[in-house]
């Protein structure tokens, strides 16, 4: 089984956008069994709280559901036990690097770029559409 973990600045917008449009392609490739998929903040200020209400709807306006998703920060715990861990910017990663253990295979940005943050652009839509590319890419390398 692969285990995959996204993580963004508070677990609210990028990173459960990214966990749930993941689950729905290895759910619509017919994967799912080969796949945990979770997200996480590297922060403390949102924990608790369901996805931003924006990112929930851009999910819905692809049939995508984040229903009971809540807020957490990532634990040490969580580098032992996924495969992979991607993070969203540059700010995400030295956050992470200040956390956990330095590992580059393990730990990396889900693009070569940073993912627009929806929190400072408002431009969901975007977000949505480089999330897509970012999963899109995990999946060939771990489906195809």
């Amino acid at each position: 089984m692969t285990k995959i973990l996204f993580v963004c600045h508070g677990n609210i917008c990028r990173s459960p956008m990214g966990e749930f449009i993941l689950k729905d392609m290895v759910e619509k490739a017919g994967v799912s069994d080969r796949f945990e998929i979770a997200s996480a903040a590297v922060s403390r200020e949102e924990i608790g709280n369901p996805v931003y209400p924006p990112a929930r709807r851009e999910l819905e306006k692809h049939g995508i559901s984040c229903a009971g998703k809540r807020a957490r920060q990532i634990t040490p715990e969580d580098y032992s036990h996924y495969d992979r861990i991607y993070y969203m910017d540059r700010s995400n990663g030295r956050r992470l690097a200040a956390m956990l253990p330095a590992d580059p295979d393990k730990i990396r940005p889900l693009l070569d770029r940073e993912v627009a943050d929806p929190w400072y652009t408002g431009d969901f839509a975007r977000t949505m559409a480089d999330l897509q590319e970012g999963c899109r890419k995990i999946m060939e390398e771990f489906v195809c």
